[in-house]
């Protein structure tokens, strides 16, 4: 069956093969069994509901994905994510108040591990240690160093994964920094890896950090990101959004201040001579 698939927006990891569309249908749209409209992000349901209108003199029509509280099933590469990213496992056993990953997928679910190598599980590490194994074997093997996008659970982290961890030499690794108790995992995350050689000089590690949620300060938020870049670990901001993708200008600006690679390589230099 030739699947079209039809996606709200383009992200770095939206497929770019002949059958892929960004938005409404185009003049010479290809022949197709089926198109899916897949949306990622809640504030986009509205443009995709008028794009599953508009596809649908073309082909039967599927409107699904995260925003629509999809729980995932098997992971089919290339499909809805660019050829390299994969996804070993679904859900989380977490279940923390801002993040949508258990309460749409449930706890954590093991799937048939596929190749790639930009792991985008929710909670790859709250997986079993015989799972956890075979996906590291198999990002040993790849054409291109690890990347591990998704984020990795920061408490999860023990010697023996940091020692895997490096021995991969991955390209990326994410951790978040999301609530307080993510603190005290976090430092204990990076003196783990500094200790199996890895450098903070490499920003190999990195650590998205929530800002702007409701309560939150921009002095509170400053001093999380530069505690991050203590640490050695390079921070980037999240900024929260609510379900219909407002967020402030205030905040916005700030979140700009720490996602460019070279300001916030300048800001975790300051941090490292304090």
């Amino acid at each position: 069956m030739k699947i079209l698939r039809a996606f709200p927006r383009r992200t770095v990891a939206t497929p770019d093969d002949d059958l892929v569309r960004i938005g409404f249908p185009d003049l010479f749209p290809p022949e197709c069994d089926e198109i899916h409209v897949s949306v990622t992000f809640t504030y986009d349901l509205p443009k995709a509901e008028r794009m599953a209108e508009a596809w649908r003199h073309i082909a039967p029509v599927k409107i699904g994905g995260p925003a629509l509280d999809d729980p995932g099933g098997a992971f089919v590469p290339g499909r809805y994510l660019k050829p390299g990213y994969v996804i070993t496992s679904r859900g989380c056993p977490n279940r923390c108040w801002f993040c949508m990953a258990a309460r749409r997928e449930g706890d954590i679910r093991e799937l048939p591990i596929t190749e790639g190598w930009n792991v985008l599980d929710n909670n790859l590490l709250a997986c079993s240690s015989e799972h956890i194994a075979r996906v590291f074997e198999m990002l040993s093997r790849q054409p291109r160093h690890a990347e591990f996008t998704g984020g990795l659970e920061a408490a999860r982290v023990s010697l023996s994964v940091a020692c895997r961890l490096a021995l991969l030499k991955p390209r990326r690794i994410y951790f978040a920094y999301d609530a307080p108790s993510d603190q005290e995992p976090l430092a204990d995350a990076a003196r783990l890896l500094w200790a199996t050689g890895m450098r903070p000089s490499s920003h190999i590690v990195s650590a998205y950090a929530l800002i702007g949620y409701p309560h939150d300060t921009i002095p509170e938020a400053a001093g999380r990101l530069r505690f991050v870049a203590s640490l050695g670990i390079m921070p980037y901001a999240m900024l929260y959004r609510d379900e219909a993708g407002k967020t402030d200008q205030t905040w916005r600006r700030f979140q700009r201040e720490w996602c460019r690679p070279t300001i916030v390589a300048t800001k975790l230099m300051e941090a490292a001579h304090v």
